[in-house]
């Protein structure tokens, strides 16, 4: 949902046994296409859905996709991270190497998207850390024994259409709220130039203590940090925090700093 690239590879059915969704929608084609040293993630249409740099498989390539991990700005030591829409599962392979001590929950709905993951995007197997589930995100969220298990939600819930989330009410994302521990965080991928933006603003607003949108990237991407509760952003102590990620992951933590002033200096 960020370029548009022509799709050209058809994906194949899972065969992971999984919890049956309570809705059965009728799924896009799972296709794929490459350029450049880069496969890309398609849902039957040219719009990009995930992408991978083939030699270097566990990178987020896209710049949303390291955004979507700013939530490292103010957790340090993860317990549990969720991801909600697998995409090309590179949130999921990130957060699975660079957290070894985490415990990494993916969820996704449609069994050909795990399927193409698992043999196109190199997503390991489940194991005593990583469990990719498959299931309607709303059940998950919804379910008790999802609340108060996560430090970390990061959603990335678009279908072919790419019109915006295609769970964006704020029921969802009170549900969301319910499933983060005290003091976590959850980071949205949204359409920033789409009338669905406001929508989900409004119910991040809602149901988190405190939202803050970073700089629109690609072709409309905005990245929101929902915060469980208000906190007070000390920019200076964000700023050497950023400087250490960046030294370890390479990830660009230093931009997301900048972003976040931005939105604090225009909120105000």
């Amino acid at each position: 949902m960020l370029i548009k690239r022509k799709s050209i590879e058809q994906a194949e059915s899972s065969r992971r046994p999984a919890r049956k969704p309570t809705r059965k929608p009728k799924y896009a084609p799972v296709t794929l296409s490459e350029a450049d040293g880069v496969r890309y993630l398609h849902f039957g249409t040219e719009w990009v859905q995930g992408a991978m740099r083939i030699r270097k498989p566990d990178w987020p390539e896209l710049e949303y996709a390291q955004q979507m991990m700013a939530w490292m700005l103010f957790i340090d030591t993860p317990r549990a991270i969720c991801q909600l829409g697998l995409g090309a599962a590179t949130l999921t392979k990130f957060c699975y190497r660079q957290f070894p001590e985490a415990r990494v929950t993916a969820v996704e709905l449609n069994p050909a998207v795990i399927a193409i993951c698992e043999s196109m995007f190199k997503l390991p197997p489940n194991d005593e850390r990583l469990q990719v589930l498959e299931m309607d995100a709303l059940d998950f969220v919804e379910d008790p024994a999802n609340h108060g298990a996560f430090d970390v939600l990061q959603c990335d819930l678009y279908d072919a259409t790419a019109r915006g989330p295609v769970l964006d009410t704020p029921e969802f994302y009170l549900a969301c709220n319910a499933c983060l521990a005290d003091g976590g965080m959850m980071t949205v991928n949204l359409f920033g130039d789409h009338p669905s933006f406001g929508k989900n603003i409004k119910a991040m607003r809602h149901a988190f203590g405190q939202v803050i949108c970073l700089p629109e990237v690609h072709e409309g991407n905005v990245v929101a940090l929902c915060f469980k509760e208000r906190r007070a952003i000390d920019l200076k102590a964000l700023a050497d925090v950023a400087a250490r990620i960046k030294t370890d992951t390479k990830l660009p933590a230093k931009s997301w700093v900048k972003g976040i002033e931005a939105a604090l200096s225009t909120s105000r």
